[in-house]
């Protein structure tokens, strides 16, 4: 039997009822049936809402205005799901690893989607969402552009401690074209640094999860863009050659990829040399005390374009190193001799993408991938854009949480993607009444989550927008720990560098 058969063989039966379906909003709060005063515009939903429920359990309401509902049922539900942890226990898959990483393009394990690769899907999704968690957008403060915390406190602050990772070192990058809004530097004259940004991090798995997941996992996290059209107008330029072949990627994200200046702080090494000196050191050492390794590069939006830079780069360096992506709302990078210069290296791609979400689309939002067709007529098209490697398509009309309407931030927002993958069954299926990851999630930075939840709009922020009350009684900026400044200033920050990568090592060596 073929490892993805027996993959397959393990996917439970789907569960397509209607209560089901319903059963998910009432897991986070009981639908307004009866408020006196609702506009009949805002309670439509919940009308219609309550209308399926009566139906579906035969409570027999005539009007949402009666008051003499019982909510036994739903109060059920609403225990069951707040009194239980947001994600299932974690399943061995050591001897399964390499068909979770693509080694046969994830036949028979997308549709229906097996739950040993959702819940990777997932770990991989919320290491790239960290790297919008912990950055600091705030373009009053002096650390615009840097990680809130240092490497060692990340995962723990964002609640990530438990996925049995460490972080090894941060990856900082510029970029030598005209900034787009979302890389503008603060423009307070006392800043961190006015060339470069934080763009993610490398972590590798620690000795517990490596035995669970069958080998030594290095991940790459790249942040992307806030909002999905705000690269846009930067990144429609020609495609530039990379490489010695016929592969050609889009200018910008190469920019950003390999843009070094000698007189930045940061980016003294471009984000490629930052990264590829790490994941090879990394390799060397684990290969050398005779483990299996993998590098795992993810990222959404702009950091799904990255990763993919990434994984082009790591699998011609390091020929051996099994590389996979997976991505998340990524746009398509390059041509078609770049996505098979990508296959022909063993580079494993995984795309998700909600169907709904227009940054998948670009660039080349017209003049895409479609036009191969007629490669017989015209030849290879050297300037049309390509996507990657196989797809995980999902639909914002299948989550009973989200609303309906045209939304472009909350289509394209990751969290709403993790929502989705949480729960997707198969196409035919309806959402998964299983589903564990906690709903409000979806509304830390948009407006997706439907009225009836009453879960507040764009939520995720610092306290207080990050002001303090001081001793004296007044608001101010406060502080940050010595330990999460991300550089000193001066001739002390080569040395603070050099320190941060011996320390790296020295916590591999302990470990």
């Amino acid at each position: 039997m073929a490892p993805s058969t027996m993959i397959h063989n393990h996917l439970p039966t789907a569960l397509n009822t209607d209560v089901n379906r319903i059963s998910a909003i009432r897991a986070h709060q009981e639908v307004v049936f009866h408020h006196p005063k609702v506009n009949t515009a805002s309670s439509g939903g919940a009308r219609r809402l309550a209308e399926s429920i009566s139906n579906l359990l035969h409570l027999h309401i005539e009007t949402p205005s009666r008051k003499n509902l019982q909510h036994s049922n739903w109060d059920l539900f609403y225990e069951e799901k707040h009194n239980t942890p947001t994600t299932s226990p974690k399943e061995v898959i050591a001897d399964k690893w390499r068909d979770i990483h693509g080694s046969v393009d994830w036949e028979n394990v997308l549709d229906p989607l097996h739950p040993w690769l959702r819940r990777e899907i997932v770990k991989y999704g919320e290491f790239a969402q960290a790297t919008y968690d912990a950055f600091d957008f705030d373009s009053f403060s002096e650390f615009c552009g840097s990680c809130r915390y240092n490497r060692n406190k990340l995962f723990d602050k964002l609640g990530l401690g438990k996925n049995g990772y460490k972080v090894i070192k941060y990856i900082y990058a510029m970029s030598h074209i005209e900034m787009p809004q979302w890389l503008e530097r603060s423009h307070l004259m006392d800043t961190w640094s006015k060339d470069s940004n934080w763009m993610g991090y490398v972590a590798v798995s620690d000795n517990e999860e490596s035995r669970r997941i069958g080998r030594r996992d290095i991940v790459v996290a790249w942040r992307g863009t806030v909002a999905p059209s705000e690269w846009y107008e930067d990144f429609q330029r020609n495609l530039e050659p990379i490489g010695i072949g016929d592969a050609k990627v889009e200018h910008g994200f190469l920019s950003i990829y390999t843009s070094m200046s000698e007189s930045t702080r940061y980016n003294k090494s471009s984000a490629s040399k930052q990264v590829m000196e790490e994941v090879t050191k990394l390799v060397q050492f684990y290969q050398g005390n005779g483990e299996e390794v993998s590098l795992t590069i993810t990222g959404h939006s702009l950091g799904g374009a990255l990763a993919l830079l990434n994984a082009y780069e790591a699998a011609a360096s390091l020929p051996d190193l099994p590389v996979s992506v997976i991505s998340f709302g990524a746009p398509r990078v390059g041509n078609s001799a770049f996505r098979d210069e990508l296959d022909g290296l063993g580079v494993k791609t995984l795309r998700v993408v909600v169907k709904q979400d227009l940054v998948p689309r670009m660039p080349g939002i017209v003049f895409n991938e479609s036009l191969q067709r007629f490669d017989d007529i015209t030849g290879t098209l050297e300037w049309v854009y390509t996507h990657v490697g196989a797809e995980l398509r999902l639909d914002v009309s299948s989550s009973p949480y989200l609303k309906r309407g045209f939304n472009p931030l909350g289509f394209h927002s990751l969290e709403t993607y993790l929502h989705l993958v949480d729960g997707f069954h198969s196409a035919d299926s309806t959402f998964r009444s299983e589903a564990r990851r906690d709903v409000s999630l979806v509304n830390k930075a948009c407006d997706l989550l439907v009225d009836e939840l009453r879960i507040p709009h764009f939520w995720y922020q610092l306290s207080n927008k990050g002001l303090v009350c001081n001793e004296h009684g007044r608001w101010v900026k406060p502080r940050r720990d010595p330990e999460d400044i991300p550089s000193p200033t001066g001739e002390a920050c080569d040395y603070a560098l050099k320190i941060e990568g011996q320390e790296s090592y020295q916590m591999l060596y302990a470990s």
